[in-house]
């Protein structure tokens, strides 16, 4: 109901109220996508290849395992490591897979892009 007048305002009471749904950043959205991309193919030099590809960023490897890191403890991704391969001199690779939680966060942030861009012509120009 009300806020507790004997308890000081906190500026925090939104993001404790809101901390079960995870906000996404630009970065994040996009390692999403291409673990979604490359399904059980997905690991960090995979997800770096796959980013390059379809968006002409090249970003260092560090930048993808924090960001791994980051969703892994958001709830949005489960990691398990391979079998060890001969191609990678015997090492494992850490794959990554998103989870429930993280298709139902990336589907709210491409809704609101949606939303943000109706009744925008960006790709014509008409706002460029």
């Amino acid at each position: 109901m009300g806020r507790n007048i004997d308890r000081p305002f906190d500026l925090n009471d939104n993001a404790v109220q809101m901390a079960s749904i995870a906000n996404l950043g630009e970065f994040e959205q996009v390692i999403l996508l291409a673990i979604l991309r490359l399904g059980d193919d997905a690991y960090g030099v995979t997800i770096r290849a796959e980013l390059a590809d379809r968006t002409g960023r090249h970003v260092a490897p560090g930048a993808v395992y924090t960001a791994l890191e980051r969703l892994e403890t958001k709830g949005l991704i489960t990691s398990r490591m391979s079998d060890p391969t001969p191609q990678r001199g015997g090492r494992a690779k850490r794959c990554v897979t998103v989870t429930a939680a993280g298709r139902r966060a990336l589907t709210r942030s491409v809704q609101a892009f949606d939303r943000l861009l109706d009744g925008l012509d960006l790709v014509r120009g008409a706002h460029a």
